[in-house]
C-alpha cells in the first residue's frame, strides 16, 4: 500500500468528520514521524515531504557515505559500496537520500499506524468541538432530533455533531420526534474521555433572554436591555427590560401590535406566560411592577434583610399571587426580595390571628399561605376554590366560616 492509497483509504473517515485535508496530512506526517521513531530509533535524519493538493507523502531517509570499514550507524549512514550502487559518483563524506517505501514497514506497523492515525483525528476533532461549543455557551442552536432516549433527547447539528437535550432541560410540554427541528440553549460542555458532552436547556432563563435577542430588533441593536429573566419553565416568565432612550417603550417593543412580537416566542415555550415589565431602580416601584397584574396599595420595605410586605385590595391578592403562586414566586425572584402578600383591612374585618381560641393554628397557617389573613378573605371566598387551594377537607372550611360569619355579622 503507497502512501497515497493509505491517506484516500480514509477519505470517507475524513468527509464525515470536520476536518480539512492539510490538517489531515499534517497529522498524518506526525503519526509517521511516531512509526520511523518506533522502526530506526529516530526520525532527525529523515525528511517527510506532504503534498496536500495531490494527498500525496513521501519519505526519504538521509545517510551520510562512509567507508565500509568504518560504518557505525545504518541508519544515519551508508557504505560507499551501497552508495554506488544508487550513483556511481558518490563519495565518502556525500549525503545521500533514498525513499523509504510504504510496504517496507511491514504490514503489522502499517495496521498500527491507520490505529495511530485514527485515534489522533477523532482527537483532533473532539478537541476543536469542545472548543468550538465552549465559544458557544449561552448561544441558541438549532439542530435536527437525531433519536428520541427516555432521560434525553439526541439532536444532530448542521455538521452532524451531537448535541444533547435532558429531560430536565426540556419544557414540559415538549414533545420531539425523529426529523424534528429544536432551538435550545448550549449550557455546559464537558469532555468525558475524549468525547465532547455538549448540553442543551430549553428550560434555562438564558434561552427565554437569547429568544428575544433573535426576535426582538430592538435588544438585538441594543436600544433595549434586558435587566432581568427568570422562569417557571412551561407556566410562567417575567423580564425586566429598560430603555436609555425615552423615545423608545420597551415593553411596548417587546410586545409588539396585539402582542405580534411575542407570540412567537410564547409559542416556541409551550405557550408560556410572559409578563415583560420596565425595569426601574426604585425597588419599590420595581416590586408594584413585577407583582403585575396586581395592583399594589401600599407596602413596608426591609432593605437590611431583603423582605417587603406588600397590601392589596382583596380583590388583587389572587392576582398577585397567582396560579400555583408563580406570580408572587417570580416577582421574588425578580425583585430578589422576599414578599409576603396582605390584604388592606377595612374597620370591620377581623385577623384570623385573633381566632386561635376557635380554629386551631394549622388551620389558620393554611388559609394564610394563600393570602387569606382574616375573616372576610376566607368567606369572600367560594368553598370550593379554598378546598382546592389548600389540603383542608370541605367540612373544615365550612366549620371555619361558620365561625367567622358568626363573629363578623351576629
Amino acid at each position: 500500500m503507497d502512501s497515497l492509497a493509505l491517506i484516500e483509504s480514509f477519505s470517507e473517515f475524513k468527509e464525515f468528520k470536520n476536518i480539512d485535508r492539510v490538517t489531515l496530512m499534517s497529522i498524518l506526517e506526525e503519526v509517521f514521524r511516531s512509526m520511523l521513531t518506533k522502526k530506526f530509533g529516530t526520525d532527525e535524519n529523515f525528511d517527510i515531504i506532504v503534498n496536500p493538493q495531490k494527498g500525496d507523502l513521501e519519505i526519504w531517509q538521509n545517510r551520510i557515505v562512509t567507508a565500509d570499514a568504518e560504518l557505525e550507524d545504518p541508519v544515519s549512514q551508508i557504505a560507499l559500496s551501497d552508495a554506488v550502487k544508487i550513483e556511481p559518483d558518490f563519495e565518502i563524506g556525500e549525503e545521500v537520500s533514498t525513499e523509504v517505501k510504504i510496504p517496507d514497514f511491514g504490514r503489522r506497523a502499517i495496521m498500527a499506524m491507520r490505529q495511530n492515525l485514527i485515534s489522533r483525528i477523532h482527537e483532533h476533532d473532539s478537541n476543536n468541538l469542545f472548543k468550538q461549543y465552549k465559544e458557544l455557551i449561552g448561544e441558541i442552536i438549532t439542530g435536527e432530533v437525531h433519536h428520541v432516549r427516555k432521560n434525553e433527547v439526541i439532536i444532530y447539528d448542521d455538521s452532524m455533531n451531537e448535541l444533547i437535550l435532558p429531560k430536565k432541560e426540556q419544557i414540559r410540554s415538549d414533545y420531539f420526534r425523529k426529523g424534528d427541528n429544536v432551538r435550545a440553549v448550549v449550557t455546559d460542555v464537558q469532555l468525558k474521555g475524549n468525547k465532547p458532552r455538549i448540553i442543551l436547556s430549553r428550560t434555562a432563563n438564558s434561552f427565554l433572554g437569547r429568544l428575544f435577542e433573535q426576535e426582538i430588533p430592538e435588544i438585538a441593536d441594543g436600544l433595549i436591555i434586558i435587566k432581568a429573566v427568570h422562569r417557571i419553565p412551561g407556566e410562567k416568565a417575567k423580564v425586566a427590560v429598560e430603555s436609555y432612550d425615552d423615545r423608545i417603550d420597551p415593553v411596548g417593543a417587546c410586545v409588539g401590535m396585539k402582542g405580534s412580537r411575542i407570540h412567537s416566542i410564547v409559542r416556541e415555550l409551550g405557550n408560556e406566560n410572559i409578563d415583560v415589565i420596565n425595569y426601574s431602580s426604585n425597588i419599590q416601584l420595581f416590586i408594584q411592577r413585577s407583582l403585575s397584574p396586581a395592583k399594589v396599595t401600599s407596602m413596608k420595605l426591609d432593605e437590611d434583610n431583603k423582605k417587603v410586605d406588600v397590601y392589596l385590595k382583596p380583590d388583587q391578592v389572587s392576582l398577585a399571587i397567582g396560579k400555583g403562586g408563580h406570580n408572587i414566586r417570580l416577582a421574588g425572584m425578580l425583585t430578589n426580595y422576599e414578599i409576603d402578600v396582605y390584604r388592606d383591612l377595612e374597620d370591620e374585618d377581623v385577623l384570623l390571628s385573633e381566632f386561635t381560641d376557635e380554629i386551631e393554628a394549622w388551620i389558620i397557617d393554611q388559609l394564610k399561605e394563600i393570602g387569606c389573613d382574616t375573616a372576610k378573605s376566607v368567606l369572600e371566598l367560594p368553598v370550593e376554590y379554598l378546598v382546592n387551594r389548600t389540603d383542608l377537607e370541605e367540612e373544615t372550611i365550612v366549620e371555619v366560616r361558620g365561625i367567622l360569619s358568626t363573629e363578623l355579622y351576629d
